[in-house]
């Protein structure tokens, strides 16, 4: 447990007190869909996306009487749309009928689903499930780095020292207030530093990381 680590979450857990995820989702499955779309693409973009693939495709089921050219009609504005759309159909045949209609609720079986790694896995785990898991996406990892919670060149590294710096009873609230801290204020180009309450905590605010 790290002192210094605990400072900086509670302050960002003042600024961000209801974090929470901001994708739109009423099911398990709708969520690991979001979060399979939301890679390399905004969580605004995705509930557009979702708001209409649900109607036609909210349950796996659904989803399989769809081709998969019929999915990379629904999201190719996401990006990546034909990886996504096989992983859509894919994940959603292993859900069918390994599973029997449901999403598996522990990380190993998540992560055996085709095109859901690690990172997928997590968030599905803690959000859907109020498991305790750090997802590192682009802005997690970034503001670890940037307040020196982790000293890190890659994602698995920083997992497992943020893993280390934080107690496992905050891990899942702890990356949504890293993440939200980063998509609106520490962001990736012209991040808010005059207006950053933890700017004490920087230690790269004169080197331009």
């Amino acid at each position: 447990m790290d002192k210094r680590t605990l400072d900086i979450l509670k302050i960002l857990e003042e600024h961000f007190p209801d974090a929470k995820s901001e994708l739109k989702f009423d099911t398990p499955y709708q969520l690991l869909v979001a979060v399979v779309l939301s890679a390399q693409c905004t969580d605004k973009r995705v509930n557009q996306v979702t708001e209409k693939l649900f109607r036609v495709a909210g349950t796996p089921e659904d989803m399989l009487k769809l081709s998969v050219g019929e999915i990379e009609s629904y999201i190719f504005s996401c990006g990546f749309y034909k990886h996504k759309a096989r992983f859509l159909h894919d994940l959603s045949y292993d859900i069918v009928h390994r599973f029997g209609g449901r999403v598996p609720d522990t990380k190993k079986e998540l992560e055996s689903l085709a095109g859901v790694g690690k990172k997928t896995a997590n968030v599905v785990y803690a959000v859907a499930f109020d498991g305790q898991a750090i997802a590192v996406d682009t802005h997690v990892f970034r503001v670890s780095n940037r307040l020196g919670i982790t000293d890190s060149k890659n994602v698995e590294t920083s997992q497992k020292q943020l893993e280390e710096a934080i107690p496992p009873e905050l891990w899942s609230k702890s990356h949504h207030w890293l993440l939200l801290f980063g998509r609106y204020v520490c962001k990736s180009q012209n991040p808010n530093c005059g207006s950053c309450y933890v700017r004490q905590y920087c230690k790269y605010i004169n080197k331009g990381v």
